[in-house]
């Protein structure tokens, strides 16, 4: 008896010294199973960010957008791809604007300028000017290119940006916007006829009335 009663409480001591192993095992391979799991389950990519072109309210918008073509360089997508001089002269309804541009030497100097918006005159915004007074400008270079930067600011501006603000032209002085929705006006007289229209380096907001500077 009393023999068994040694062996008995020999197997207790050791049970007792191996529990504490056991817990300590237990507890570590849960950690590590935890640890597993942490680095096996990254955090969940954040959603990317919208870019202005991509929100709803940067889109082309305005009647007039309707009649650009649907597909080919006058198109959306295509005057996307060029710079805005070359763009806009894709554009059936910019003929007018394009020939002033040529004449004042424009070409590469709106080609490769970067991030800039160009309010652009319809043919049938030249077209309320006088054909003599009109043919006048066209000869005149200095005006013709005073004339032709005024429509010009220094950055791309957003349908945010025209509901109100002053902005610095390339002529040096400085033009106004107002409005809201797919309304807005340019020095409270041009009304923007299809805004935001991209090109590879500029924004072009094309208007029905040329801006004319003071001279």
């Amino acid at each position: 008896m009393t023999v068994n009663r040694l062996h008995r409480a020999a197997v207790a001591v050791v049970s007792l010294a191996v529990l504490p192993l056991a817990l300590s095992a237990c507890s570590s391979d849960s950690k590590d199973s935890k640890d597993s799991s942490s680095k096996a389950a990254p955090a969940a990519p954040k959603p990317a960010a919208s870019t202005p072109d991509a929100a709803m309210g940067d889109q082309p918008f305005g009647t007039a957008c309707a009649s650009v073509p649907k597909s080919g360089a006058g198109s959306f997508d295509g005057m996307s791809k060029d710079p805005v001089a070359t763009a806009a002269s894709n554009n059936p309804d910019l003929s007018t604007l394009v020939t002033a541009v040529k004449k004042a030497g424009l070409v590469d100097t709106l080609n490769s300028a970067q991030n800039i918006t160009v309010f652009a005159p319809t043919n049938e915004a030249f077209a309320k000017i006088p054909k003599a007074d009109l043919d006048k400008v066209l000869a005149d270079k200095a005006t013709l290119t005073k004339i032709l930067t005024y429509h010009v600011v220094g950055q791309k501006l957003t349908t945010d940006q025209l509901a109100k603000g002053t902005y610095p032209t390339l002529e040096k002085s400085t033009l106004m916007t107002a409005g809201s929705g797919e309304a807005y006006k340019v020095n409270g007289t041009a009304n923007v006829v299809c805004g935001n229209v991209s090109t590879s380096n500029a924004t072009v907001d094309i208007i029905d009335t040329v801006l004319m500077p003071k001279m």
